[in-house]
């Protein structure tokens, strides 16, 4: 009898492991898509419901219900806004438009900050947030992840000695809060890991670790260039070497001839 019961016990054990295992391997399935499909929902409602209410008659046109004409609009207003911008008479109406906001004096300082923040990341020759470095912060043998926003300048640059970066810090959870550091480049260990994959390791709290992918590519072609390199230069060092050789066994049968021809005409 208490055998059985020992393998009834076991069986029950075996079977709610099993149904625990399928509702977190279903949950691990079904959560990332859910939250997904709720966030992108709940930002195309976001942008709708703001285009509806700054676009006149959007609201009652025959469109104004359909999920995603709002975003649409918007992505073709901010399009033609950029259009008309970059003529002679849009550059007018945003320095005409800068100069008002520059005399309100908090609007300025919040208009000023935006458009700084938002010319430096979301220009193409930009470096912000493209290197991801270690920094040993906030004591010895303690280090956290940083990206690099660009080389520290202006008056910062003259008062640092050395080649100094500027390196954000974020923090965890909330990788959008965090502070600054004014490091040298000496002190910075440059991962190979991208933006996003650092990005997560943040959020997640060290919980997702993202694998190893040293820059191969790189490496082979470096590799490739370094081997080739030496044999053309090798190669390009070896051409007059030649010449030079040549041109000693040339003068020196010059030499053989002329002295032949001497003792010919002495004899």
């Amino acid at each position: 009898m208490t055998d059985l019961r020992n393998d009834d016990d076991t069986v029950k054990r075996g079977l709610l492991a099993r149904i625990r295992g399928w509702f977190l391997t279903g949950l691990l399935v079904t959560a990332p898509v859910l939250l997904t499909v709720y966030i992108t929902w709940a930002a195309i409602n976001l942008i709708d419901g703001q285009v509806s209410e700054l676009v006149p008659g959007f609201k009652t046109s025959a469109f104004g219900d359909v999920p995603g004409v709002g975003l649409v609009v918007g992505a073709v207003l901010i399009t033609l806004i950029g259009a008309i911008a970059a003529g002679f008479f849009g550059r007018w109406l945003i320095r005409l438009g800068e100069a008002i906001l520059s005399k309100m004096p908090v609007v300025r300082t919040i208009y000023g900050a935006t458009k700084q923040i938002l010319e430096t990341v979301i220009s193409t020759q930009s470096d912000a947030f493209r290197e991801v470095v270690l920094v040993e912060y906030p004591r010895r043998g303690l280090w956290v992840i940083g990206f690099v926003t660009g080389a520290s300048k202006q008056e910062v640059a003259r008062r640092l000695s050395g080649s100094n970066v500027n390196v954000f810090i974020p923090t965890t959870p909330n990788p959008t809060s965090g502070f600054l550091l004014f490091c040298p480049k000496k002190d910075l260990i440059f991962m190979d890991m991208n933006v996003e994959d650092a990005v997560k390791l943040v959020v997640s709290g060290g919980i997702i670790t993202p694998p190893d992918r040293p820059k191969r590519q790189d490496g082979k072609a470096a590799g490739v260039v370094a081997k080739k390199a030496p044999g053309r230069r090798a190669s390009v060092s070896a051409k007059p070497g030649a010449k030079k050789a040549v041109t000693a066994r040339a003068k020196a049968k010059g030499l053989a001839k002329t002295t032949a021809r001497k003792a010919a005409k002495k004899a």
